[in-house]
């Protein structure tokens, strides 16, 4: 009987072990986590902040319990791993709450230790109320600080996905919300006429934007931005970015990549066979490029962890890449992308074009419309679609999923025209944004 344990409960380590429990019902499985929760939907937190989500409770998938009881996977939360022995194939285990340390073994050892929020060193934040949003109890301090304090104003650090998804649920809950930005435009990841359009989002629904500043100083009720700007700061949340838990992977001499993820082979394999990781913390590949890429997104930690299983099943099937694909919502816009953008196409000096078209989700005459702006770079030579970005009222991660699949089928810019994509008023139109950006590129 082979023997797995797992570092990490979130969605990536639970995933993976449901994943091996399916197709190997046999295997010894163990995980530890630190947190005292397991396997929730961290992706819905702001939401449940917002009070979008009125029972932040269904956030939680499953408990120790359940997974012991229907899947038979010992899970110890509270339960520190502090170093791996990896001749000996053990690991230091600290149990948090009684401060005792025991030795594990194993026989594959699984990575998914995620990524922490990080919080930038600041003259006077230690007197402010700060929070970052990574886990479910992170959730639950944001929650009780605004029940119990009542505040009327929040400044972001950071207009990332957390940072926007912020915004609109604190405004959501009538606090007064500015944002402070490093960069020139928000969600760097985009192409700049689509994040002009979500500074515009913000700006109609009263979201003060301070671009090209950071804290510099911060209080109990202010902040002082770089730029000289005074704000009033009940509290503030800081989202500037993810730093990879990678510490336990370093301390036992794992390789770690370029993106500051834990290497890893076509099988999500470091360097030590016997070792896996995946999500935050791992280095994948680009399927553009094929050059290294760390995207700490959920889609790919669920992904990782099916490979990992198969892997361990006799059934290896290798990882393609990843293109990075993403969704936010501010407001009444959805924003979507996927591949590369335009700034690193041209800082790895690809010769491209883009097409770009705007018209409506669906039947323009059908009352529940709206605009969409859908944007796709593509190889000059060979026309093969690099990247698409798409942003508009609704419909928008309908077309940016019909162009991953496109992606990963190796299709041109130019087979666009011929998809035979689902067609009725309210849905679409009988030549889909997706025909027409096709239509557009072609002989050009």
């Amino acid at each position: 009987m082979s023997k797995i344990v797992i570092v990490g409960a979130v969605g990536g380590g639970a995933t993976a072990a449901g994943q091996i429990r399916f197709y190997d019902p046999d295997a010894d499985i163990t995980i530890f986590d630190r947190d005292s929760t397991m396997s929730y939907a961290a992706c819905g937190t702001p939401y449940a902040i917002g009070n979008i989500i009125k029972e932040p409770e269904s956030l939680l998938m499953a408990d120790p319990q359940q997974f012991k009881e229907k899947r038979n996977i010992d899970v110890f939360l509270k339960h520190e791993v502090l170093e791996i022995r990896r001749e000996a194939k053990q690991l230091l285990v600290r149990n948090l709450d009684s401060g005792e340390q025991f030795v594990e073994s194993y026989d594959t050892l699984i990575l998914a230790p995620g990524g922490s929020a990080v919080i930038p060193e600041i003259v006077g934040l230690s007197s402010a109320n700060v929070f970052v949003l990574r886990s479910y109890e992170d959730m639950q301090g944001i929650q009780r600080f605004i029940k119990e304090n009542k505040p009327k104003t929040c400044v972001i650090s950071g207009a990332g996905f957390i940072g926007l998804e912020m915004a609109e649920n604190l405004k959501h809950l009538g606090l007064n919300v500015q944002i402070v930005h490093k960069s020139s435009q928000v969600m760097s990841i985009l192409d700049s006429d689509i994040s002009e359009r979500i500074e515009a989002e913000l700006a109609a629904n009263n979201i003060q934007l301070h671009k090209d500043a950071v804290i510099a100083k911060a209080g109990p009720q202010k902040v002082e931005l770089s730029d000289g700007s005074q704000l009033e700061a009940d509290f503030i949340i800081m989202s500037v970015g993810i730093k990879p838990n990678t510490e336990l992977a370093e301390g036992a001499g794992l390789p770690i990549g370029k993106t500051g993820g834990i290497v890893t082979n076509e099988y999500m394999q470091t360097e030590d066979p016997s070792i896996f990781a995946l999500g935050d913390a791992s280095e994948n590949t680009d399927l553009i490029t094929g050059e290294a890429k760390r995207v700490p997104l959920a889609w790919p930690a669920h992904r990782q962890a099916f490979l990992i299983a198969q892997k361990l099943s006799g059934n290896a099937i290798p990882k393609k890449g990843l293109l990075g694909t993403s969704v936010v919502k501010i407001f009444s816009l959805t924003a979507a992308m996927t591949g590369l953008n335009e700034r690193t196409i041209r800082d790895k000096g690809l010769a491209y074009k883009t097409v770009i078209h705007q018209g409506n989700s669906n039947a323009g005459y059908y009352p529940d419309h709206a605009k969409i702006m859908l944007k796709i770079h593509y190889d000059a030579a060979s026309r093969k679609i690099l990247g698409a970005q798409c942003i508009g009222g609704k419909g928008v991660d309908k077309r940016i999923d019909v162009l991953v699949t496109a992606i990963y089928a190796g299709l041109t810019i130019d087979d666009l025209q011929a998809l035979e994509l689902s067609y009725a008023p309210p849905y679409s139109s009988p030549k889909d944004p997706i025909n027409m950006a096709g239509y557009k590129a072609f002989g050009k």
